[in-house]
């Protein structure tokens, strides 16, 4: 059964090159059976072969498939790698993604580019197979590039729009400034240790390398250079709210089960290189504390549905990376699994509500939406609860391992997390109380069929009870013993989401405070910028390149070949002169030159 792995990227990239060169021919149902049907049998060969994986010895298993570069020292196979951590990101990306390749199917059926949609979205998914399941760092990083590619074409779909063609380039560009570091990371791994292969990486770096020396360091600070980006990270962050740009199942797959969860899957797959290099290590989990905070905040002011959401997996990315620095690897991966669930949750329910209220994204000028969208509201009370930590859903273990072994690891690094769990808590009831309480102010007049329907049900029901499907990544990780805390550091971490809910309820649901007393204008506008980082950036970075390209307008650049090409032009013409068709006059010339050579030989 286990052969059966290289089949799991297969499906999804076959139903995209069909889709590309077929696309136009093919009818909507045809599209939809094609696009849907390729991800729904990799995801039940994904069960079929992780079935068979769990009631094993859970052994690393690796297929191979063939050569890709064979050169010197560089030998490049297409082999792929399953253990437990590989099995729990093909779950989430095959599981999760077919749920969401079948709420498309009637999201998008009134779009003309359907055809290109699904293989747009097919293609992603195969590229973050590749990723997952690859065996070496060269396979892994095509994976990577692919899934950039994916994600620049998904953002912007609807393209005929300006401003989703500028979100989709920023995310393109922000993302390829980690990519360099990843390739500048890959190049140091082969030029000290002879090889890409994943594991044999971690083998020679355990026994040639000495923990804080300069080169682990260095390698751990570029892998983490790719991971910020992809993952959207600080500073690397902004490109994910505009991400908001593309379809909602567009946003759902980026933010639940795949891209995101890239950066966290390299950290934690190379976790070795990184308890080898412990001040890499700290910046991981300091990245993650900073970002999960700004990122809530901002959560906390914004107006758009999606953008709010947006803001909360910067956030919830935060809490893993805080996870992978404190050395809680399981946790972090743990939540991975959890917030794919949830968060697809939200992200769906969301284009459920964006789909029935004549596409409008402003929270403000929904409301009372609880009677006339039941599945919605139930979906979207569930998925803000596994959000918000809410005991007894599937984000209530996650996040409560998280915080325990970041007090154990550092009591500020707690602190940090749970003042972004109150965060959370006020955030996501703040959106279910506007959108779903008070009085209806238009009227629904569309629904929803069984294929947005049913995705729902499904991750509602992983949403809470997804906390008891962690797999374990003993085989992976070093097992780690996790200090007993006081009843009362488990009572603060319980009680922070429940807290947030409770703010959240007394200034949206009962109206007892007001929003606008707590934050003058000029905060309030810092927050909803996301702090200015895109001013920061533009003022940095934007605005002294185009300066530079405008007064280079007339090539100015180019003069200076130009001037190296009328030199030779010149000096090529000037040695043309003495070309004269005399025999008399070149033996007089060797003669001359002759003794020119002949007396400074004897001066000398």
């Amino acid at each position: 059964m286990l052969q059966l792995l290289g089949w799991i990227p297969l499906f999804p990239l076959l139903g995209f090159l069909s889709l590309v060169f077929f696309g136009r021919l093919l009818s909507k149902p045809t599209i939809a059976r094609i696009g849907v049907g390729s991800v729904g049998i990799s995801a039940l060969l994904a069960f079929l072969v992780g079935f068979e994986f769990l009631r094993g010895s859970m052994a690393p298993y690796r297929l191979a498939l063939g050569a890709w570069i064979s050169s010197g020292d560089l030998a490049i196979p297409f082999d792929l790698y399953l253990d437990a951590l590989s099995l729990t990101m093909l779950f989430v990306v095959t599981g999760v993604g077919f749920l969401i390749h079948l709420y498309s199917a009637e999201f998008m059926e009134e779009d003309a580019g359907y055809a290109r949609f699904f293989a747009y979205m097919n293609l992603f998914v195969a590229a973050m197979l590749v990723l997952v399941l690859a065996d070496n760092l060269l396979l892994l990083y095509l994976g990577w590039e692919g899934v950039g590619l994916g994600s620049y074409l998904l953002i912007g779909f609807w393209y005929e729009n300006p401003e989703n063609s500028y979100a989709a380039r920023k995310a393109f560009v922000m993302t390829r400034v980690g990519d360099m570091a990843l390739a500048l990371g890959l190049f140091l791994l082969f030029t000290e240790l002879h090889t890409l292969d994943i594991q044999t990486v971690m083998e020679r770096a355990q026994s040639q390398w000495t923990v804080g020396a300069t080169l682990p360091v260095a390698a751990a600070a570029l892998l983490l250079g790719g991971a910020v980006g992809k993952s959207a990270q600080l500073p690397l962050q902004t490109w994910l709210p505009d991400a908001m740009a593309g379809p909602t199942p567009v946003s759902a797959l980026i933010h639940a089960a795949t891209m995101v969860t890239a950066g966290v899957y390299l950290i934690a797959r190379t976790h070795v290189l990184f308890t080898l290099a412990p001040p890499v290590q700290t910046a991981v989990a300091v990245v993650g504390g900073i970002t999960l905070l700004i990122a809530g905040l901002s959560g906390l002011v914004q107006t758009d549905i999606k953008r709010i959401l947006a803001y909360s997996t910067i956030s919830q990315i935060g809490y893993m990376f805080l996870a992978l620095g404190g050395g809680a690897w399981s946790a972090a991966i743990f939540h991975l699994l959890t917030h794919a669930f949830f968060k697809a949750l939200l992200f769906l329910a969301a284009g459920a509500v964006i789909f029935c209220f004549h596409h409008e994204h402003d929270i403000f000028k929904m409301g009372g939406l609880r009677k006339a969208m039941p599945l919605a509201f139930w979906s979207f009370l569930i998925g803000s609860a596994a959000l918000a930590a809410l005991p007894f859903t599937s984000g209530y273990y996650s996040k409560h391992e998280i915080l325990l072994a970041a007090f154990s690891r550092s009591p500020a690094l707690w602190g940090v997390g749970c003042l972004g769990a109150l965060l959370t808590g006020i955030y996501s009831f703040r959106l279910v109380f506007v959108v779903f309480f008070g009085s209806q102010t238009r009227q629904v007049e569309t629904t929803i069929g069984h294929r947005m329907g049913i995705p729902l049900v499904l991750l509602s029901i992983l949403a809470l009870a997804g906390g008891m499907l962690q797999i374990p990544l003993d085989s992976v990780f070093p097992v780690s013993h996790a200090e007993a805390v006081s009843p009362l550091v488990s009572l603060v971490t319980l009680s922070m989401p429940i807290l947030g809910l409770l703010i959240a309820a007394l200034f949206y649901l009962t109206g007892t405070f007001s929003p606008a007393a707590f934050a003058n204008e000029p905060i309030r506008r810092l927050l909803f910028s996301g702090w200015g980082f895109d001013a920061i950036y533009r003022a940095l970075l934007i605005h002294p390149f185009a300066a530079l390209a405008r007064s280079n307008k007339n090539d100015r650049v180019d003069s200076l070949y130009a001037g190296i090409a009328r030199l030779s032009r010149q000096l090529h013409a000037l040695a043309t002169v003495t070309q004269t068709g005399s025999v008399r006059g070149y033996a007089t010339s060797m003669a001359l030159g002759s003794a020119i050579v002949i007396a400074i030989g004897l001066l000398s």
